[in-house]
């Protein structure tokens, strides 16, 4: 009886159509998830996850659910983004709760739009969860505003990756006045500054490099415009790394010259209490 039953329910599940949790990771730290991130991750059927989600983030899987890693780093694909899109429908068509994992924001870079369309052109139901992108998150963490009164009206994310040339306007960019945001950058370092240079940005617009943003080993490295990359071969910097370039770079220095200050004082008011 038991045997008929559980066959019952497996091809009950089997005939209605699942439902895929297109989610964001956030940059790295397992805190930054939503509620609602790690409500689709605990009750998912199965998981698929990006190169970007973090060990912390890992951890968090359920022991019993199979998690599948289908994430792309460069020139390393672990599956063809087109393939990758039917494995999703397959999936939610043989009834289950799907749970695709990606790092920051599915929407940012992440290729969540057309795995959406994808999803729903196919009559599968799939909703996002929306996560804190790397820009926000590494900047943060690194005391870096992304906007500041009297130093940047605007903040522009811009994708390093391409297959030949970056199709930007370089001149625009320079001249709009915002914080630019530089993701997958790091190979296009030498056409960023030169590009940004020729369009009118100061060779001294400081320019801050994070490594692993969000994580136990973030690294924070500021340097120029022009220097730049250099910086990321002196460093050896390794991806994923994040590129700031503008005037709230400097923003990090005043912050945190401003704890040391306050340190220092409550310290001379200590040794002056004791004293008395």
């Amino acid at each position: 009886m038991l045997k008929q039953r559980s066959d019952a329910n497996d091809r009950a599940k089997k005939s209605r159509v699942g439902k895929v949790w297109l989610v964001g990771a956030g940059p790295g730290d397992a805190e930054l998830l939503t509620v609602k991130a790690l409500r689709a991750i605990s009750t998912a059927d199965i998981i698929f996850y990006d190169y970007l989600v973090s060990a912390d983030i890992r951890a968090l899987f359920p022991k019993n659910i199979p998690a599948h890693y289908v994430g792309k780093a460069k020139n390393q694909h672990s599956i063809a983004q087109e393939d990758l899109n039917q494995l999703l429908v397959k999936q939610a068509q043989l009834g289950l709760t799907v749970c695709r994992i990606k790092g920051g924001d599915p929407f940012v870079f992440g290729r969540g739009g057309e795995e959406l369309l994808e999803l729903r052109s196919a009559g599968i139901e799939a909703e996002v969860i929306p996560g804190i992108t790397s820009a926000s998150g590494c900047s943060t963490y690194a005391d870096i505003p992304l906007t500041h009164r009297g130093l940047s009206q605007g903040c522009t994310f811009v994708t390093g990756h391409a297959e030949k040339s970056l199709d930007v306007n370089w001149n625009a960019l320079a001249q709009l006045n915002h914080t630019l945001v530089f993701y997958m950058g790091l190979t296009r370092a030498d056409e960023i500054a030169s590009k940004l240079l020729a369009g009118g940005l100061a060779a001294d617009t400081p320019v801050a490099i994070i490594e692993n943003g969000c994580r136990k080993d973030q690294r924070n490295i500021i340097s120029s415009l022009n220097e730049f990359p250099a910086a990321v071969l002196r460093e050896q910097v390794q991806s994923p790394a994040l590129i700031i370039v503008g005037e709230v770079v400097r923003m990090k220095e005043k912050l945190q010259l401003a704890i040391q200050e306050h340190a220092a004082q409550a310290h001379v008011a200590e040794t002056q209490y004791l004293l008395a």
